[in-house]
């Protein structure tokens, strides 16, 4: 297959953000920005840099107006940013993002814990957001994604009603909102379930950017991404090492891991735009950087292309009569 008949698929990198906020060690600001700037010459389509969020709710991420001002913007790169309130897209917006990306969780109970608010309330919220949002949309790109956490199961409610998440789908795109991303907060989600959610969102709006965000609590956040892709998702988040993870799902892995997805698409014959051996560079450095061993596979096992010199004892054989 040629590059031209390779079908494309979009790699948006999260570690920075939700892998960054929970972790227990305060990454330095300029080891941040540095790893960003690495990130950035990879060939990933959106990088999720930071969380404009209250210095004392996520002290991890206290930095975020030094960081987005400090990296180095790659041509084609989108960077993003996450906005819990109007004071936080006011802020992102100062330091001129490419990405608004509002969060809010489909499951009450969820959105309680997790926001200290109600899903009411959050859509209210947005309502406030967005029209801010999109003043600055005329004077330059800028884009809006809502984030529906819990989006295939909650871990307090547990099912999530298909139902329930496109009244909220519909809901965001009723406010103007022209992407959004159904995630897998706590790692739920089955391939049977991912097809016929994504294929139903897919179907109602097809002009409406879809991201699949999934995490690998429980080993499936490879085959939910397949299955995401089966239906026509072209838009992935995932995260360098397999960083990340929800403080209610404890001991958890984190996110889907961005090397081992690229590594995956790729073999596939997908085009992912990434460049593999960057990202790998990168992610084996991530240990270092946080302290800690991380979970991605394909950096410990080697790509699939891999290959190994026969062993002294085979060779030997080689050759031998029968």
């Amino acid at each position: 297959m040629s590059q031209a008949d390779r079908q494309r698929v979009f790699i948006q990198e999260v570690a920075v953000r939700d892998g960054f906020q929970i972790e227990p060690r305060f990454v330095p600001t300029e080891q941040k920005i540095a790893l960003i700037d690495r990130l950035s010459c990879s060939g990933l389509a959106k990088i999720e840099v930071t969380s404009f969020s209250s210095p004392k709710a996520i002290p991890m991420l206290a930095d975020a107006e030094s960081v987005m001002r400090g990296i180095q913007r790659v041509p084609g790169v989108e960077y993003a940013a996450l906005v819990p309130n109007l004071r936080g897209c006011e802020r992102a917006l100062s330091c001129n993002v490419d990405e608004i990306n509002l969060v809010m969780s489909a499951s009450e109970s969820h959105n309680r814990a997790n926001l200290s608010m109600g899903c009411d309330d959050s859509l209210a919220q947005f309502a406030r957001i967005v029209p801010v949002a999109q003043s600055a949309v005329a004077q330059r790109r800028v884009a809006i994604n809502a984030s529906l956490s819990t989006a295939f199961g909650c871990p307090f409610e547990g099912v999530v009603p298909q139902a329930r998440v496109l009244a909220l789908v519909r809901r965001f795109v009723d406010l103007g909102i022209t992407r959004v991303s159904l995630c897998d907060t706590t790692g739920m989600a089955n391939p049977t379930q991912v097809e016929q959610l994504f294929y139903a969102v897919l179907r109602e709006w097809p002009r409406l950017q879809v991201t699949a965000h999934f995490h690998n609590t429980r080993g499936m956040g490879l085959a939910n991404a397949a299955a995401a892709l089966r239906v026509g998702v072209r838009h992935f988040d995932a995260s360098l090492g397999g960083l990340g993870g929800c403080p209610f799902a404890p001991g958890a892995t984190g996110n889907v891991c961005t090397e081992d997805l690229v590594h995956m698409f790729e073999s596939m014959g997908f085009d992912t735009g990434v460049d593999l051996s960057k990202l790998l560079d990168a992610a084996a450095d991530l240990s270092a950087l946080v302290g800690h061993d991380v979970p991605g596979q394909v950096l410990k096992a080697g790509p699939w292309t891999r290959r190994y010199p026969l062993p002294e004892s085979a060779v030997a054989r080689v050759g031998a009569p029968a």
